[in-house]
């Protein structure tokens, strides 16, 4: 995993000085605010996590109103469940592959849709009852691969300057149990380098 990583990341640098010869392309910057939840059995949704993304895309324009991004993101997901005994919550770390389409509506408002792959780095449950003694020692161990679809809009300006709202609806289970699927409202900011 750790070579489709180093591949994707030579490819956004690549793609990258592509753009200082092309104002077609652009690489950049990019992060921001998550609110993420987990979907179980197409029925109930958990109560959401804050965290945030933070990462690297390469912008290819393939017409003057239609382009294609890939990005590298780090992401802060999983969820929380509150009730009187206390809360409980998961928090699950990804390290995310979008592929977006994105269609220019006008020069600086676009919208965007696509797959993505991820894969869980990292999980850590917590547990706060008020009390010291409980014992908070089980693991829910997560599937260490994801994929779902992005949806979302945005805004970016003629210096590269963007301003963005996604939706990433999850396909793949979490778990084995239960089917929970990852749901995350995605607010960044970007810039072009």
């Amino acid at each position: 995993m750790k070579k489709v990583i180093l591949l994707l990341v030579f490819f956004l640098v690549a793609l990258g000085m592509q753009a200082q010869n092309s104002k077609q392309s652009n690489f950049g910057i990019k992060g921001g605010y998550n609110l993420a939840a987990v979907s179980y059995d197409g029925d109930t949704e958990t109560g959401q996590r804050h965290g945030f993304h933070l990462g690297i895309y390469g912008e290819s324009f393939v017409s003057t109103s239609f382009a294609v991004q890939l990005e590298v993101l780090y992401s802060q997901q999983g969820f929380e469940i509150e009730d009187d005994s206390g809360t409980f919550t998961q928090k699950l770390n990804y390290i995310n592959l979008p592929l977006m389409f994105k269609g220019y509506a006008s020069k600086n408002f676009f919208l965007e849709a696509g797959p993505q792959i991820g894969l869980a780095i990292s999980h850590k449950e917590e547990f706060d009852s008020g009390i010291n003694f409980f014992d908070t020692s089980s693991e829910f161990d997560p599937n260490s691969f994801d994929w779902g679809v992005n949806f979302g809009g945005g805004f970016k300006t003629d210096t590269g300057f963007s301003l963005g709202v996604r939706y990433h609806l999850g396909l793949g289970d979490i778990y084995d149990e239960g089917a929970p699927k990852n749901r995350v409202w995605m607010f960044s900011v970007g810039f072009d380098l």
